[in-house]
């Protein structure tokens, strides 16, 4: 009855879809706020039988329901209870319901918070949602359909969920990733809806900037937590790879941090309205086209889901459709997107604009190194492999200049300034970078690297102009608290951004030139030193999972007074029989110690592989951080609609 009652809700939520992506053009045509008003019931119906129908889906999973293909592809009877839930979207059908629901999602909460919006505005943006939500339901339906069914033949037992993927990580990793990637459907529709309205003003930037801060800071979210799955689950001691399908989730993330700033500029000073609407579309194109490379097959990655051409053909369709048609009508209206003032090449709008250059620059670099070998794949040219090597060389130096203008880029005023007045309270902050720069590494680690010095060097140089800003900002006020309190909290949000990107750059510069590895044979009872630590190899024992058999190490950490036992493990999974890695992991804020057990060796000695990384959750926190700035952000006082204009009241009441 639950597979039967999840199509059914499928099926009606696409009928629903069409209904709102349709209805409300003739709306908004006739001028008649009634029909305008569709587009709200139908989010919310959308939703709502989108969640009944995922809710059909998880109740197969946990019913052991394997006359569903899809169940019985991705579920076991001894699969634990929360990897049937998160089996649920750990393959291609499930993924992609998820993606609709995410949608549907983005488009209730667009329906429940655009009350204040004249009703014209928000008719559009959901019909365009609307359009969205329909072509990847149809995708769906007619390609991925998860509630297939295996009659009157199906298997007693499943094949069980891929044993990379059954771990708390895939929990939250892709809901909080789709939350992002999709979430950037709504800024793309604001800037389609304000072409078709043409009114591309700093209002509509203020309307389009909460959503575009919320989808970034998901996105940002979903990239760390599949940054830290990859670390401890792999069994590399990795925490980025350039993976095609990493590159499919950062590309977004690149042009969406273009789009904030240039949203900022928008709403501030009503200037860059045509590069604010192109990296809309931008954004939201390279997250079709992540999803395009996830499920097409033309990727091999632990990521990819799907292997059949003619669903790669259906959303290339899709992404075409889309992109094609949103150039197309930025092209036809782009001409009335004309700025309302000049500024010099010393003032904020100008840093930002090169802000802007730079972070798209490091989107194409991506871009081209993702792309060139399936280009080159599909021409003939042979197999080509872009590695790290090349986005290293590329990216790394267009992320340290860039840092140069987002510490100066604060401290100017809009339209015009001059240079040296900025310049001049800056100069002691320079001069504490360059000792910190050279002074901190050498003390820490008794070496100083040019590129960890360059990094530290840049990192302080911003953190100081950060606090430098803050001090200026609060000088006038009758206490220093007081002033603090006045700062907003789109303030506030910027700064954490810029100092989350900061935790970032130490963490990536740190762990990358001082992390110790050593992959050694250890027998039982011989002891290892790396650095400050000793290991102690106490020997394996076997262990026994809910659906795995293991051989588990135990190894015992020392430094000084201090111990811990570490247990590292290698699994089989009884029913693929696929070994896995589990790595045992104990860190602290600065630094972490990572072990590994490789293969069983003779006279019971195994090869073991031990990391001490320093500073390397200073990554993932600092995205946390970056995160929490853009949710701050969010929060201020201008994004609230407190006076509904007339035309939504009426349409309200309507």
């Amino acid at each position: 009855m639950w597979v039967e009652l999840g199509q059914f809700a499928l099926v009606l939520a696409a009928v629903v879809a069409l209904l709102q992506g349709t209805l409300p053009w003739l709306g908004v045509v006739r001028g008649e706020p009634r029909i305008q008003a569709i587009a709200r019931t139908a989010a919310y119906a959308q939703f709502a039988l989108l969640a009944l129908s995922f809710a059909g889906l998880t109740a197969a999973f946990l019913l052991n329901d394997f006359s569903v293909d899809y169940v019985a592809r991705q579920s076991n009877t001894l699969l634990p209870v929360w990897y049937k839930i998160s089996a649920v979207w750990g393959g291609h059908e499930g993924s992609l319901l998820l993606w609709v629901l995410v949608l549907a999602g983005w488009t209730a909460a667009v329906a429940r918070f655009s009350q204040a919006l004249p009703l014209v505005m928000t008719a559009r943006v959901l019909a365009i949602l609307g359009l969205i939500s329909t072509a990847m339901l149809s995708f769906v339906l007619f390609t991925s359909n998860p509630f297939n069914r295996l009659l009157p033949d199906f298997p007693i037992e499943g094949n069980d969920l891929n044993p990379l993927l059954q771990d708390p990580g895939l929990i939250f990793h892709p809901p909080m990733l789709y939350m992002g990637y999709v979430g950037l459907a709504v800024p793309f529709a604001f800037a389609l809806a304000g072409l078709l309205n043409g009114r591309l003003d700093s209002a509509w930037a203020r309307w389009s900037r909460p959503w575009a801060l919320a989808s970034w800071a998901f996105l940002s979210l979903g990239i760390a937590l599949g940054s830290w799955w990859a670390y401890y689950e792999l069994g590399w001691g990795g925490w980025w790879f350039w993976d095609p399908v990493e590159n499919a989730s950062f590309m977004p993330w690149l042009a969406g941090t273009a789009l904030l700033h240039s949203l900022a500029v928008t709403e501030k000073r009503g200037v860059f309205k045509a590069w604010t609407v192109l990296l809309a579309i931008i954004a939201f194109a390279l997250s079709l086209l992540g999803t395009f490379l996830v499920r097409s097959g033309v990727l091999t990655s632990v990521h990819a889901f799907a292997s059949d051409p003619s669903r790669g053909l259906y959303i290339l369709g899709i992404l075409i459709v889309v992109v094609g048609g949103s150039l197309a009508l930025f092209a036809w209206r782009g001409h009335s997107l004309q700025s309302e003032s000049r500024h010099t090449t010393v003032s904020r709008d100008f840093f930002l604009m090169i802000n802007n250059l730079f972070l798209l620059t490091a989107t194409v670099t991506v871009l081209l190194g993702t792309l060139f070998p399936l280009l080159a794949d599909a021409l003939d040219l042979g197999k080509i492999s872009v590695g790290p090597p090349y986005f290293n060389v590329l990216f790394v130096p267009l992320t340290l200049v860039l840092m140069v203008f987002m510490a100066i880029g604060p401290h100017l005023n809009w339209k015009r300034d001059t240079l040296s007045q900025r310049l001049l309270p800056l100069w002691r902050v320079a001069i504490a970078a360059v000792v910190a720069a050279i002074g901190l590494p050498w003390l820490i680690y008794g070496d100083v690297p040019w590129l960890v010095a360059l990094s530290i060097g840049l990192s302080a140089w911003v953190l100081g102009a950060l606090l430098e800003d803050i001090i200026m900002k609060t000088r006038h006020a009758r206490t220093r608290w007081a002033g603090l309190q006045k700062l907003t909290r789109s303030y506030w949000g910027m700064q954490l951004g810029h100092l989350g990107l900061v935790m970032v750059v130490l963490g990536v510069a740190l762990t990358s030139h001082y992390s110790v590895e050593k992959d050694v044979r250890l027998a039982p009872g011989e002891v290892l030193s790396v650095g400050a630590y000793d290991f102690r190899f106490d020997g394996v024992k076997d262990h026994r999972g809910p659906n795995y058999t293991a051989q588990r190490g135990t190894l015992v950490l020392s430094s000084g007074l201090w111990s811990e036992v570490l247990h590292p493990e290698k699994r089989i999974y009884r029913v693929q029989q696929n070994p896995m890695t589990e790595a045992a992991i104990t860190g602290t804020l600065w630094r972490d110690v990572y072990v590994a057990l490789g293969e069983p060796l003779d006279n019971g000695a195994w090869a073991v592989r031990v990391y001490v990384k320093p500073m390397v959750r200073w990554m993932w926190f600092g995205a946390l951080v970056m995160a929490l700035g853009a949710f701050m952000s969010m929060l201020d006082k201008r994004y609230r609609h407190k006076a509904a204009p007339a035309r939504a009241a009426a349409g309200a009441r309507a």
